[in-house]
């Protein structure tokens, strides 16, 4: 029965993204209200119990278990972006016993062994799948119900959250005591419109966000962090590649090279953290930069991104709102802790949130503290809601799956350990003619990468 169904939907707090959350549960209870069937519960994951680690979702299943674990059969979970076709979602679910422990998704994989996944199943990683959230994945209850008793007797570890997909399939198989992910080929990310998708309870609408026009070059300002020792082997790359899409940029350094040119902040190079640089790129951008740039974009000296699409991104968002925005990681979330935007990936923040934050006196208990993670937590103090974006990537893009970028047009990748960065640029972030005509999904050739 579909009243038996609880959808969460992993939402977010910027008007942005719950606008779109919103327009989700209205066409899940439509479909239902259609089928003149009781209507189920739709719940947003950021509006819940006000949770800073509410997204990891872990942390919630102790209140699922205590409010649906009787009356309800699955939590079906799902993005933003997932469209959700009601009737074969039904169906799909039907064909299994709900009264056994359950978890369904769509099926990744790692190739190789990642560093993002702490190097898991280094032997062979393909045997070890996990759900890709954007295709929707559900739990039955009574698997709900275990996991919420083992929560009450082993709380959760204070530790880092850095790809929760992969960090919930290895907590619910439990070094094989738990389930496994069961693939299921009605779980789809093909686009909505994609002739593919006929079997599919579930479609993917979202490979990059446009809303209107992209934002102007002019009002995206781009600091690049780097140091004397790289000016010579990563600079060039940023000169090769994406530098021509940036109007405003600026290279920040512990050395002044007229040749780059770079800029001194004065602040000497630590080998970690780079707190004190950030702080004070964050005040030369409030107090040198045009007081009318609205964006600001900090990226390592060996972070590859599309400024170009960037700028389309960017056209969803509302510049008078204080957005810190990029690729989400957690620290600590099971208790308390805080999220953060995790730096190599790029670090976007609204001209608002850099007022709000300086007008703090949240600042760098070290010059080499992890900035990202101050950052994360000054905005955590301030209640200004960290907003992720799974376009930006801490990592490269083969320490991915092929399956999850498939769905993806992406802003940006990080390091460039073991490859070649200007043929990964080139491949997977130069606009294409076509993308620049009119901003179509782009077939590429990323087979060899």
């Amino acid at each position: 029965e579909l009243k038996e169904i609880v959808f969460i939907i992993q939402s977010q707090s910027n008007s942005f993204h719950s606008k779109r959350a919103e327009d989700l549960k209205r066409d899940i209870l439509k479909q239902a209200a259609d089928l003149g069937k009781e209507l189920p519960t739709v719940l947003l994951i950021h509006e819940m119990d006000g949770h800073e680690g509410a997204w990891t979702i872990l942390p919630l299943m102790r209140d699922f278990s205590v409010t649906y674990g009787r009356n309800s059969s699955w939590i079906f979970f799902c993005e933003e972006d997932t469209r959700i076709q009601v009737v074969k979602l039904l169906e799909t679910l039907g064909r299994f016993d709900g009264s056994k422990e359950w978890f369904l998704g769509k099926a990744l994989y790692d190739e190789e062994s990642t560093i993002i996944h702490h190097y898991a199943f280094a032997e062979n990683p393909t045997v070890f799948k996990f759900p890709d959230f954007a295709a929707g994945w559900a739990l039955s209850i009574p698997l709900v119900n275990k996991l919420a008793k083992k929560l009450k007797s082993e709380p959760l570890k204070s530790d880092f959250t850095i790809d929760l997909k992969h960090e919930i399939a290895l907590y619910i198989w439990q070094k094989g005591e738990g389930p496994h992910l069961t693939p299921v080929p009605e779980f789809c990310t093909d686009d909505v419109n994609s002739y593919k998708v006929d079997h599919c309870a579930t479609t993917f609408s979202n490979f990059l966000p446009l809303c209107g026009e992209p934002v102007k070059k002019e009002d995206v300002f781009v600091a690049v962090k780097t140091c004397r020792k790289f000016h010579g082997d990563r600079i060039p790359v940023v000169k090769q590649t994406w530098e021509r899409e940036a109007a405003l940029i600026e290279y920040y350094s512990d050395y002044a090279d007229i040749s780059i040119p770079t800029i001194d902040l004065g602040i000497p190079n630590t080998d970690r953290g780079h707190c004190g640089k950030t702080f004070a790129i964050l005040e030369r951008f409030l107090n040198h930069s045009s007081p009318r740039t609205p964006w600001l974009v900090i990226v390592d000296d060996d972070t590859l991104i599309s400024i170009f699409r960037l700028r389309k991104l960017l056209s969803c968002y509302d510049p008078n709102e204080p957005v810190f925005l990029g690729e989400r990681y957690g620290y600590g979330l099971g208790t308390g802790g805080y999220s953060y935007i995790t730096g190599g990936g790029g670090m976007v923040f609204s001209r608002i949130a850099v007022q709000k934050l300086l007008a703090s006196k949240c600042r760098c208990y070290s010059t080499d503290a992890p900035d990202d993670m101050v950052l994360g937590m000054c905005f955590s103090g301030l209640g200004i809601p960290i907003t992720h974006s799974p376009l930006f990537h801490q990592a490269r893009p083969m320490d991915y799956p092929k399956g999850y970028l498939s769905h993806q047009i992406p802003v940006s990748f990080h390091k460039h350990w073991n490859i070649d960065p200007v043929k990964v640029y080139f491949t997977w972030l130069a606009p294409s003619t076509e993308e620049s005509l009119n901003g179509k999904k782009v077939g590429y050739n990323r087979e060899d990468l």
